[in-house]
């Protein structure tokens, strides 16, 4: 049933992967294809089996009538898979059955006909419709762990680690963890990256649960408060669904949407908003700077901007100093990259107080001169350890110091109480969002921002 493919067509049809990658897959699928043929394909456990259709677990309906959206009556194999899968990005999925002919990107559906005896899979499309009691089988590679290396990095346990993290738990239910993030912390790995919060989260706030947490939204490297993971696949599927169809919903229709999500962010700036308040409604586009090595947000000259996405904050002024700064609590009715930064900065003429990115010229003027525009990289200290504990200096970096840290918090969040609509939701088909309960978060001022605080006052 497999088709054997040149190596360099293999290779062309994954463009952007790793050599090593290919290599692991190609090993993958010549071992899986000798296994099939001996087997006669009834043999699964190389592949990653995603659990059987079932329509009352869709956590995009969910979601959607949670943020009073009409739900999809039917379901698609790229919206299951989806759902079943969030940690997967959507772009890889999509890739999966573009280019499904090639071995290690296949994706086979179980065949619900009970009177098909062999139950053999099938190829389908992204847009074939899922029927109770389907399965979807992915390779097990495209589940983004490896082994080895996920097995060694959590089974070790730091007791001051451990304690440190559990420290910064908000609140937790058995469908959500929320955390107060500290600044500095970042919340994805990456290239350069020893510590994130979600590998943390992975081995120190499991706790009971069978499942890792995982994000559902994000917060800037150097910003700091309210983070909320899901506990379970399903809860996070609806959260994703919740936090995106708030963005959505404030793009088309400011003043009609419902907030069934609420985030409130404090922020220090330099100067002081002409208005004490008001509502900013532009689009932002992102821009490549030197020759593709770095890049920034600003705002888009027109509507038109084919890359341009529409940004709306609420803002209003808390209190005013005579040294020329602004305490600011920001609303974001929609979750784009870097928006509270660009509107404080580029709308509001009022940079946020540590931003070295956008408020580059009105640090200057403060007596600033740092030797590149760039943010300070705060993060190091996350990244060390001494002494068996955090080397954290997060007293540093008020208005007092020589270097500033950002003053960006997201202190208050307001948001559906995910474990109750799974309750109604598993009982009924017609879920009530008048009759949901709301979880209304807050998370105290890091210690940099505090200290401000006291200083201004």
């Amino acid at each position: 049933m497999f088709r054997h493919l040149r190596p360099s067509a293999a290779v062309s049809g994954v463009r952007g992967m790793s050599t090593k990658a290919i290599n692991e897959h190609t090993r993958y699928y010549a071992t899986a294809a000798t296994a099939e043929n001996c087997e006669k394909e009834k043999n699964y456990d190389q592949w990653l089996t995603l659990p059987p259709f079932n329509p009352n677990a869709d956590g995009c309906s969910i979601g959607k009538r949670l943020s009073g959206q009409p739900a999809d009556a039917k379901t698609t194999a790229l919206k299951w898979i989806l759902k079943c899968c969030p940690h997967i990005p959507r772009c890889l999925v999509q890739k999966l059955f573009r280019l499904r002919q090639v071995h290690f990107l296949l994706i086979r559906k179980e065949s619900s006909n009970m009177e098909d005896k062999e139950q053999r899979p099938k190829r389908i499309g992204a847009k074939d419709l899922m029927d109770i009691g389907d399965r979807i089988f992915l390779p097990k590679s495209v589940d983004g762990t490896s082994p080895s290396t996920t097995a060694e990095s959590r089974n070790f346990f730091d007791e001051k680690e451990m304690e440190f993290v559990r420290s910064l738990e908000l609140y937790k239910d058995p469908a959500i963890i929320v955390i107060n993030k500290p600044p500095g912390l970042p919340v994805q790995g990456g290239i350069g990256i020893k510590r994130s919060l979600d590998e943390l989260a992975a081995k120190y706030l499991k706790f009971d649960f069978t499942e890792s947490p995982r994000l559902v939204h994000r917060l800037d490297r150097d910003s700091s408060g309210i983070l909320v993971m899901g506990r379970t696949q399903l809860s996070t599927t609806i959260l994703h669904s919740v936090f995106r169809e708030k963005t959505f919903g404030a793009s088309n229709n400011v003043c009609g949407n419902k907030k069934i999500l609420q985030k409130k962010y404090w922020a220090l700036v330099i100067g002081s908003p002409r208005r004490r308040e008001g509502l900013i409604s532009v689009p932002l586009v992102k821009v490549v700077l030197d020759n593709g090595k770095s890049e920034r947000i600003t705002v888009a000259e027109n509507n038109n901007t084919l890359s341009a996405q529409h940004a709306v904050t609420e803002y209003r002024v808390i209190a005013s100093s005579s040294r020329g700064y602004s305490w600011l609590e920001l609303s974001p009715l929609t979750g784009r990259k870097h928006q509270l930064r660009v509107h404080c900065a580029e709308v509001l003429g009022t940079p946020i107080v540590g931003d070295y990115k956008y408020g580059w010229q009105a640090h200057k003027k403060l007596g600033h001169h740092l030797d590149s525009v760039s943010d300070p990289k705060w993060g190091d200290e996350i990244s060390k350890v001494k002494n068996d504990t955090f080397a954290l200096e997060l007293e540093s970096g008020s208005i007092s110091d020589k270097q500033f840290r950002l003053h960006l918090h997201c202190k208050e969040m307001s948001l559906p109480d995910i474990t109750q609509a799974l309750k109604y939701a598993s009982i009924n088909s017609d879920l009530d969002t008048a009759e949901m309960k709301s979880i209304t978060l807050e998370a105290c001022l890091p210690a940099h921002m505090q200290r401000s605080w006291s200083l201004l006052s």
